[in-house]
């Protein structure tokens, strides 16, 4: 065995004991936690601690504190868990600062927590669910702050009305309509906070001119003409995939209208062509496919524009506009066995729509016309004909005219492609005009409803085209949103699978499909 000499044996065993020293002790012989001392600008005794000339909150505190003292400071707003660590806290003041901002997460951790106070800072709102996780918080002061009580604070009218928390009275600044008025006093029903958007939800790649939806055999349909691609094309709902598929075509080389009616279970499908004639076409099941049964009589109706479907004492009608210079708006009766020629109304002067509609009980047509302003037929039970009843204004150059009703009111919205759009209201004996809304390049309206929301939109073809929601406080239309479509000719609203969604034909883009999105602003 080799032995070292004597001096590099004392060299190694100096060596090992530097080792032995340098070594971390055992688990159980490890140096004891550091405690967080007391902020610089802070006096901590063991329970307490309280702060001066604070701009932030400081990040460390004795762990075991009950109570924190942050008033007169200089703090404008405060992060998400600011109080990290101080799950003993239970008295928490911090008043008369500039705080004008809290984090959501602000108090997250504070489990023990019974008194808070945030009085006489600039708080005008608070973040959703602030109080959410203090679950024995027993007194709330915030007294002193200049709440804005819009959406963003229901949520805290909602939470005091449940809450068992005492909090002193507080009042809202503004808006002015509450200004003034005790936050406890308010109630959920006293804010609207539900908003829509109009967002796409389907493209569909190719121009239309007509867009009708209807509903045969449990299922949900859409029909669009489509006069460049040379069909009428009908699409089905798909409840799995949640949009609308293509289905059955029927060959139309110049179509501007395809318009549904179903009789007796039986589905029918009125063509108006402005080539070729226009053909009414039976939908057979075995096989699947549509057979023409009819055509229209080419005298009457040479350049057909619009075609409207109703029903009047059990029996079944069509009309369609005609727009020629040489044609005749006709109307048509069914008889068990087809469609049969039942009256002409206003030759030569051009029409491009019609609108039934019940006055006072009372069936009515009105033609809008290009070369005259709107006229109203009104139904003759005896002789089964309509009349001429009256003139609603003298206004030329309506496209399009379209009912309404609001609170058993009856409206109508009169666009005009040159000049602005017009709103009347039934008074018992004529139509009043109410409102103007502007629609240089308008050829379509189209008003619905959604839920309890009344909306109109006004299309365009030279600018964005504009939705507008009925204010019941002003009685009148108020612009809503814009949606970017080019050329649009017709809207179809459909409702399915809990979706509400507005159809747009267009007659120089895509045809499109907006959902109307429902948002809670009191949920942000």
């Amino acid at each position: 065995m080799l032995e070292l000499e004597p001096r590099w044996t004392r060299l190694v065993c100096l060596t090992v004991l530097c080792l032995c020293l340098c070594l971390p002790r055992e688990s159980n012989a490890r140096r004891a936690p550091k405690i967080p001392r007391c902020p610089a600008t802070c006096s901590c005794t063991k329970d307490s601690a309280f702060c001066v000339d604070t701009k932030a909150i400081p990040k460390s505190f004795p762990p075991g504190i009950i109570s924190l003292l942050l008033n007169s400071n200089t703090l404008t707003m405060i992060a998400d868990d600011a109080f990290a660590g101080l799950s003993h806290l239970q008295y928490l003041f911090i008043e008369n600062n500039d705080i004008q901002a809290l984090s959501k997460y602000t108090f997250r951790g504070l489990k023990s927590l019974t008194h808070l106070s945030l009085s006489n800072n600039n708080l005008q709102q608070l973040p959703r669910d602030l109080f959410k996780h203090l679950d024995i918080l027993t007194d709330l002061d915030l007294r002193g702050n200049s709440f804005r009580c819009d959406c963003k604070i229901k949520w805290l009218v909602d939470w005091m009305e449940k809450t068992n928390t005492s909090v002193p009275a507080i009042y809202c600044a503004s808006p002015f309509e509450f200004q003034g008025r005790r936050i406890h006093d308010l109630a959920p029903r006293d804010f609207n906070c539900i908003s829509a958007d109009f967002a796409v939800y389907e493209t569909f790649p190719f121009h239309s001119v007509s867009v009708e939806s209807y509903e045969f055999n449990g299922d949900q349909f859409v029909a669009f003409a489509q006069p460049d691609s040379g069909f009428c094309t009908l699409y089905i709902w798909d409840h799995v995939e949640m949009v609308f598929r293509r289905y059955h075509n029927i060959t139309s080389r110049s179509a501007v209208y395809c318009k549904p009616v179903v009789i007796n279970n039986t589905l029918y499908m009125v063509v108006a062509q402005l080539f070729g004639g226009s053909h009414i076409y039976k939908w057979e099941e075995d096989p699947q496919r549509f057979v023409k049964i009819q055509d229209i009589d080419t005298s009457r109706v040479r350049k057909p524009n619009f075609v409207e479907t109703f029903q009047l004492d059990g029996e079944w009608y069509f009309v369609v506009a005609d727009s020629s210079k040489a044609g005749s708006t006709s109307i048509y009766r069914w008889n068990s066995n087809g469609f049969y020629s039942h009256q002409s109304l206003h030759p030569w002067h051009r029409d491009t729509h019609v609108e039934f509609l019940d006055v006072g009980g009372k069936p009515h047509l009105i033609l809008s016309s290009a070369s005259q302003p709107p006229v109203v037929y009104q139904w003759n039970r005896n002789q089964k004909q309509f009349a001429f009843f009256s003139q609603i204004t003298e206004l030329a150059d309506v496209q399009m005219v379209k009912h309404f009703w609001v609170r058993k009111v009856l409206y109508l919205c009169l666009t005009r492609f040159i000049g602005d759009s017009k709103i009347l209201r039934w008074e018992g004996q004529r139509f009043v005009e109410i409102q103007t809304l502007p629609s240089r390049g308008s050829m379509a309206v189209y008003p619905f409803t959604v839920g309890l929301r009344q909306y109109l939109i006004l299309g365009s073809d030279f600018s964005f085209s504009r939705v507008y929601l009925w204010d019941d406080l002003t009685q009148r239309f108020q612009p809503f949103q814009e949606l970017n479509m080019r050329a649009p000719r017709a809207f179809s609203l459909v409702s399915v699978d809990n979706k509400d969604m507005l159809l747009a034909a267009s007659f120089k883009g895509n045809t499109l499909a907006y959902q109307h999105l429902v948002v809670d602003l009191s949920a942000k």
